[in-house]
């Protein structure tokens, strides 16, 4: 039995202080390197702190609207809603999701709507569109701040990154730095 237990026991503690202290430290030792100490990128704009990498929720027609959030855009309560692409509930969520775009964007066809324009993501704080996403909404706020749609989107293209490296995920925009630039345009 001492063969057996006193083997376990160490091999415990080993892991124990592997994935409890050593792992931790590593990547609070990488976070440091990041912008931010690894809190999150800070954007401050007309004196207020916006948190760029939290999805923040737009409503006024004069802004890009984000992607839906199932958590309300609460960062404490990162979550999906946990519902099924044929649960009742949802399939109305995003419908109504869908006509209250249509409704604010007119002459946008609904088959031109990016699905990230009705769904939630997983962690329901998605702070970034597709660039697909940003010229679905370009027209509305173009007629909103008297502006052309071209002006439109050359913010857009310039505010549209590319996959990490080059090779990892989508090209996205980011709705908040959009939205604060949208702000400076005279």
């Amino acid at each position: 039995m001492k063969t057996n237990i006193l083997p376990a026991i160490r091999l415990t503690v080993a892991t124990l202080v592997l994935f409890c202290v050593v792992y931790p430290a590593i990547v609070w030792a990488i976070a440091q390197l990041a912008p931010n100490n690894g809190k999150g990128e800070v954007v401050v704009s007309g004196g207020k702190k916006y948190y760029a990498n939290v999805g923040q929720q737009f409503t006024d027609d004069k802004y890009f609207n984000s992607r839906p959030s199932a958590v309300d855009y609460n960062a404490a309560g990162s979550a999906g809603s946990n519902k099924g692409p044929s649960n009742p509930e949802y399939l109305q969520t995003v419908q109504t999701r869908l006509d209250t775009l249509l409704v604010h964007n007119p002459g946008v066809n609904k088959e031109d709507v990016p699905v990230e324009l009705v769904t939630a993501s997983g962690s329901g704080l998605d702070p970034d569109i597709s660039p697909a996403g940003a010229r679905v909404q370009a027209a509305r706020i173009a007629k909103v701040r008297g502006v052309s749609e071209n002006t439109v989107a050359d913010l857009i293209e310039k505010h549209t990154q590319g996959p990490l490296l080059g090779i990892f995920g989508p090209s996205h925009v980011n709705v908040l730095k959009l939205n604060l630039a949208l702000d400076q345009i005279k």
